[in-house]
């Protein structure tokens, strides 16, 4: 599990950049909105976050390439609206600085989605 969570922080890192350089230096300087631009720097991001799970991540679970973008979208999808969800209502319940509290959700929403993609998204064919 060492080595999934080293790769597992690799390609976030890598997809982080592909989403924020995609929006901040490409889409919004061509004049894209920048809430469209996050739309479309997430799914470019998604292809590198998958690519790279499912060849460096979670290989060993050999999980079947189509199954696993749909499943891992889904994954990458929830992930998106529980970190939103968390984030207003840390911001609007609580005293933390709004850093802070995106550092909260931010590590919170990685572990779920490590454990989802890990155990369901690219889980391997079930044994007969």
């Amino acid at each position: 599990m060492r080595r999934e969570l080293l790769w597992f922080g690799v390609v976030g890192v890598s997809a982080m950049l592909v989403h924020l350089g995609s929006v901040a230096l490409i889409l919004v300087p061509l004049g894209m909105a920048p809430l469209v631009a996050n739309i479309v720097g997430f799914l470019l991001a998604f292809q590198v976050s998958h690519l790279g799970h499912h060849r460096l991540t979670f290989s060993a679970a050999d999980a079947p390439v189509a199954r696993s973008r749909r499943r891992f979208f889904l994954v990458a999808l929830a992930s998106f609206l529980i970190n939103e969800a968390m984030y207003a209502l840390l911001l609007r319940f609580t005293e933390l600085d709004y850093r802070v509290a995106l550092a909260v959700v931010l590590v919170a929403v990685a572990a779920l989605t490590f454990f989802s993609a890990r155990r369901w998204a690219f889980a391997g064919q079930p044994q007969a």
